[in-house]
């Protein structure tokens, strides 16, 4: 497995190398800059590449920046990123190069062209694994229309000459099926395993959880100004943050906490009883979007106040897992908590009652469907 993540935060990739490994799998994942000392599960090794990071100020605390230079980060931000990726390639393709594999499985765009060589030069089958739609990823740096032209065609050959594509929802696969005519498309999404022994929960709501990335078009302002209206209630923002957007934040009476482990988050969720599931409609990969923090919300057993945007909102509906407001509308949000507070038994009931259907027992089946037909 190729990704440019740190592996040990990104849930998507440990959780289908556990389930490989749980098959008969020989795992081998290559990441960027993993942490010392994670443990990776039984039957999984991790390697790590570097790379460098993003502009970051390291180890200071977020500020706002003066305009002339937040306009040399917009400015500047895709040729650094550029040369950070092609750092890793670099020095990821060197080490899976001494790694025996039948299979090369590219998590995203950005290892894509790296997993087909890799994949020629073993003989081995390419599974390309998208975890969004990537040319409608939204954009805060300066645009990049010749980059993103060269992407897209490259994209769409790549894709089309890898053994199997999967991804994250139907919205998804639609798109790839629609714009690049790829039929070997096979959804994957997002979702959790069941827990062991249900958490306790609350006996009625007293907070509201956001968990996941802090970010911009993710609704956080709205979060925030809704929170000024709902007294009665808890807001808490927990996650990783983009250090930039955040030091501009004005968060009001919302409690701002960074990322912990799943299990403290998930105990969050369970003692607060509502989850926050946002993001805007501005981007076509938001409108495409199935976020982690839905199935996560799920595998707790709490409802959730989510965006009334396209995919989101469809699960929402046809699971009866919450409430929605339009995006952008404060007023909208804190109607729709409170409606979910007083229909709060009701949503429990409905969330319990999906909880098989948004599974990871159900998507670990279906990745393993791509994996029994590779070998066939």
């Amino acid at each position: 497995m190729l990704v440019t993540s740190d592996v040990a935060n990104d849930s998507r990739v440990v959780r289908e190398a556990t389930t490989l490994a749980g098959a008969g799998h020989s795992v081998h994942v290559v990441g960027r800059d993993v942490p010392a000392g994670w443990a990776p599960p039984a039957g999984v090794t991790v390697h790590s590449a570097g790379g460098g990071t993003g502009l970051r100020r390291g180890g200071a605390q977020p500020r706002t920046l003066p305009p002339h230079l937040r306009a040399a980060r917009w400015a500047l931000l895709p040729r650094h990123n550029a040369g950070v990726l092609a750092r890793w390639t670099a020095a990821a393709e060197t080490l899976a190069r001494g790694i025996d594999a039948d299979v090369v499985h590219a998590h995203d765009f950005n290892t894509l062209a790296l997993g087909a060589r890799l994949a020629a030069a073993k003989g081995a089958r390419l599974v390309y694994d998208t975890h969004e739609f990537w040319s409608g990823r939204p954009r805060t740096a300066r645009p990049t229309p010749w980059a993103t032209r060269r992407d897209l065609t490259a994209e769409k050959a790549l894709g089309a000459r890898a053994d199997a594509v999967v991804t994250v929802g139907p919205g998804v696969a639609t798109l790839l099926r629609r714009r690049f005519g790829w039929e070997h498309v096979t959804v994957v999404r997002n979702t959790f395993p069941a827990l062991e022994s249900p958490l306790p929960l609350a006996a009625a709501p007293v907070g509201a959880v956001y968990a996941g990335r802090m970010a911009p078009y993710r609704e956080l302002e709205t979060i925030a100004a809704a929170a000024r209206s709902l007294p009665e209630l808890e807001v808490t923002c927990i996650g990783p943050a983009d250090e930039t957007w955040l030091a501009s934040f004005d968060a009001g009476p919302v409690r701002v906490r960074p990322s912990v482990p799943l299990p403290e988050a998930e105990a969050l969720l369970a003692s607060a009883g509502l989850a926050l599931v946002t993001h805007s409609a501005r981007w076509l990969n938001h409108r495409v979007a199935l976020p982690n923090k839905l199935f996560l919300a799920v595998r707790v057993g709490v409802p959730v106040v989510a965006t009334d945007v396209d995919e989101l909102a469809g699960v929402v509906r046809a699971h009866g897992l919450g409430t929605l407001y339009a995006p952008g509308d404060s007023a909208g949000l804190v109607r729709a908590v409170r409606e979910a507070v007083e229909r709060w038994p009701e949503l429990v009931g409905n969330v319990r009652a999906a909880q098989h259907a948004l599974s990871w027992e159900t998507d670990g089946a279906a990745l393993l469907g791509v994996y029994e037909r590779l070998g066939q």
